[in-house]
């Protein structure tokens, strides 16, 4: 299979939470995302422009943090023009991004601005989103 999400040709990471061992690598955690994300998975603000053809649109934080579980290493974000981020993975000198294939544009990926878990997930409904991804990912793999 063809990835076209950034790093893919090179983000050859292992899990480091025994719980996802069966997860081969950051490919095969997009192919089991590709399953769950949908509408409720998307941030709420870019809901009425999500679809299964543009099926990681507003999944960036929850996706990255997920991936933080399985793989470990920090997240990263990349400053868009409205003041927010959007969020990507580095893990043992690799940058990986998940959900990249929603812009057009090519990002600049640079260690400048990580992210944190806890303000990411002050926001309730962004909590709730993970969990569900999250669960969903616990009943698919393995």
């Amino acid at each position: 299979m063809e990835y076209r999400f950034y790093g893919s040709d090179d983000c050859n990471v292992v899990p480091i939470n025994k719980e996802y061992q069966d997860i081969r690598d950051p490919r095969h955690l997009y192919d089991l995302l590709s399953k769950i994300w949908c509408e409720y998975t998307c941030a709420p603000r870019m809901r009425k422009d999500w679809s299964k053809e543009n099926k990681t649109l507003g999944q960036c934080s929850i996706t990255s943090f997920l991936a933080q579980d399985i793989f470990g290493g920090e997240v990263f974000g990349i400053r868009l023009p409205d003041g927010g981020f959007h969020c990507y993975n580095y893990v043992d000198g690799k940058v990986f991004d998940l959900t990249s294939e929603q812009f057009s544009r090519k990002l600049h990926y640079d260690l400048e601005n990580p992210q944190s878990r806890d303000e990411h997930f002050a926001k309730e409904e962004k909590y709730q989103r993970y969990l569900y991804l999250k669960n969903e990912l616990n009943k698919r793999h393995g």
